[in-house]
């Protein structure tokens, strides 16, 4: 359980912002934290989120909601995400994992994320190559998360860009480093500030000199913000 301070907890990204960092289509983030709209023969319903902003009006996300989304984005970049089938599968790993939040549960590198991926496999009538191709992917999300000694996420490494096929960390977000916008690791140098003073004209190389990185790290940098 995170204290009521927690800088985790703190409302620190708009949607636009979140949606870029973790290389997620700005309309598929909103539908999951404020829910969509779905046509039925009586009229329109709707989706309830499955995200739960600290912040609605706007809805902006804490750190911990953008790992939420990370992890869900794992679902989303193979197969569609259903928000009935992830909200089903998620309250079955509440009533019978008795885990609250999974998303954000380190249980989720265990036999409790092996329970949910079956559970949604199953809803979403995933063959079993598909579930297999799914938890492989899901593995790989997880991968960039770093857990804290209370087995709740503290870093996340996210992609560089839309792939998720890289295994290269070196950006990360850290809600307790430069409020929680994204750096390059090895010397905690944002990655928007290494990207301004591209654009205005200064070298890969004399970045690497004033920050004392490698010229890959600035070019990775620049790679991670510019990325469409």
């Amino acid at each position: 359980m995170q204290e009521k301070d927690d800088p985790r907890e703190t409302p620190a990204y708009t949607l636009l912002e979140a949606a870029r960092y973790l290389r997620l289509p700005t309309a598929t983030l909103r539908s999951w934290v404020v829910g969509r709209p779905y046509p039925r023969a009586s009229g329109v319903a709707h989706f309830q989120p499955l995200i739960r902003p600290p912040s609605r009006q706007p809805p902006n996300l804490s750190f911990l909601n953008l790992i939420e989304a990370h992890v869900l984005r794992s679902l989303r970049t193979e197969h569609g995400v259903s928000l009935k089938s992830l909200r089903k599968a998620l309250s079955y790993a509440e009533r019978h994992l008795d885990i609250e939040r999974l998303l954000l549960n380190k249980q989720l590198c265990t036999e409790a994320g092996k329970v949910f991926l079956e559970q949604y496999g199953k809803l979403i009538e995933l063959s079993a190559s598909g579930q297999l191709a799914m938890r492989k992917v899901f593995e790989e999300h997880l991968k960039r998360l770093e857990w804290g000694e209370l087995q709740f996420p503290i870093r996340l490494y996210p992609f560089l860009s839309s792939s998720s096929n890289s295994t290269a960390r070196p950006i990360a977000i850290d809600s307790q480093i430069a409020f929680g916008r994204p750096i390059i690791v090895r010397k905690g140098v944002s990655t928007q500030a290494i990207a301004d003073r591209i654009d205005a004209g200064e070298t890969v190389n004399e970045l690497a000199l004033d920050y004392d990185l490698k010229p890959l790290e600035i070019e990775e940098a620049v790679l991670y913000e510019r990325a469409a």
